[in-house]
C-alpha cells in the first residue's frame, strides 16, 4: 500500500494508492483525512519531499494517523533529506541541523527510511534503519542521452567516493579528481582545481548530489576548459537551482531527477526515480 502524500511525486509502482484529503488550516497548521477503507493489516509506504517544515509536519501527522487506525508496518520514501548539508557544527552559534530532522524522524518509529543519494554518511549513520538508494541508475540514463565516451568529473573530495563507485557500476568510466576551497564563515567558493594536464578534448560530466546556486559548478567548468576539455555535461541528484539555470549556461546539457520539485519548461532534463 502506498500513501502519495505529494500527488505529482508518485516514485513506487504498481502498488495500490491510499486515498486521503489533506489541506492547511489558517494558522497554519496542517491536516489530513486518511480513507479507512483498505487494508490495515498491510505495510504502508509513504512518499514525501520534504522541503519545508510544514512538509516534515504533514509526514508527523500522517504517520499519527496510520497508527490510530492500527497500521503496525510503516516504511517512508523521502529522496531528498532536508539540512543533509548541514551535518557538522564549523562555527559557534550554528546548529546540526541534519541531527533536528534525523531526531524527528526517528521519533516516528518508522520500519525503514529510504533516502535517494544522501549527500554524506552522516545522514543514514543518525536516521534509524536507513537505506541509501544510489545514484547509478541516475547516471547510467544519462550516459544513454550522452553517450559513454565521457570523463566523469568529481568536483570536490566530498564526492569522490561516491563517483567511484558509480564508475565501477558503468564499468570503470574514467574520473578526474577536482577540488575547491570555501570561506566556511563567508560560504564564498574560490582555488578550483583539475588533478589532470591535459582532457584532449574528452566530454566531462560532473556529477554531484545537490546543485542550490550552482557557484561550485561554474568555478569548476571554467578551470575543464581551461584544461582542455570538451563539451561539459552537469548531473545532480537533487536539482534546487535557485538561481536560475541561466547561469549554468557553461553547459551543454543539465540532467536531474524529480527529488526535490518538478521542472516544467526549464532548461534541463528530468530523469523521474522509480523505485
Amino acid at each position: 500500500m502506498i500513501l502519495n502524500l505529494d500527488p505529482k511525486f508518485t516514485p513506487i509502482l504498481n502498488q495500490e494508492e491510499i486515498k486521503f484529503q489533506s489541506f492547511t488550516f489558517s494558522g497554519g497548521e496542517p491536516h489530513i483525512k486518511i480513507d479507512p477503507n483498505f487494508d490495515t493489516t498491510q505495510k504502508v509506504t509513504i512518499t514525501h519531499r520534504l522541503n519545508s517544515f510544514n512538509d516534515l509536519g504533514l509526514l508527523c501527522i500522517t504517520v499519527d494517523a496510520l497508527r490510530r487506525m492500527d497500521v503496525k508496518v510503516i516504511d517512508l520514501f523521502i529522496p531528498y533529506f532536508p539540512a543533509a548539508r548541514q551535518d557538522r557544527v564549523m562555527i559557534k552559534g550554528e546548529s546540526l541541523s541534519v541531527k533536528v530532522y534525523a531526531d524527528i524522524i526517528n521519533g516516528l518509529q518508522l520500519n525503514k527510511v529510504f533516502v535517494f543519494d544522501a549527500h554524506s554518511e552522516v545522514t543514514p549513520a543518525l536516521v534509524n534503519n536507513c537505506e541509501v538508494i544510489p545514484n547509478h541508475t541516475f547516471i547510467k540514463e544519462v550516459l544513454k542521452v550522452i553517450g559513454d565516451n565521457v570523463k566523469l568529473i568529481s568536483p570536490d573530495g566530498g564526492a569522490l567516493k561516491k563517483i567511484y563507485k558509480v564508475s565501477e557500476f558503468l564499468g570503470g568510466v574514467d574520473v578526474v579528481e577536482c577540488s575547491k576551497s570555501r570561506d566556511v564563515k563567508t560560504g564564498k567558493l574560490s582555488g578550483f582545481k583539475v588533478y589532470e594536464d591535459d582532457l584532449n578534448g574528452i566530454d566531462c560530466l560532473i556529477v554531484d548530489d545537490i546543485c542550490d546556486g550552482g557557484g561550485t559548478f561554474v568555478g569548476l567548468a571554467e578551470e575543464l576548459k581551461k584544461k582542455n576539455a570538451g563539451k561539459l555535461y552537469l548531473a545532480v541528484s537533487h536539482g534546487i537551482f535557485n538561481k536560475g539555470f541561466e547561469v549554468l549556461n557553461c553547459f551543454d546539457k543539465i540532467f536531474t531527477t524529480n527529488s526535490f520539485k518538478d521542472f516544467e519548461g526549464e532548461e534541463v532534463e528530468v530523469v523521474k526515480i522509480t523505485v
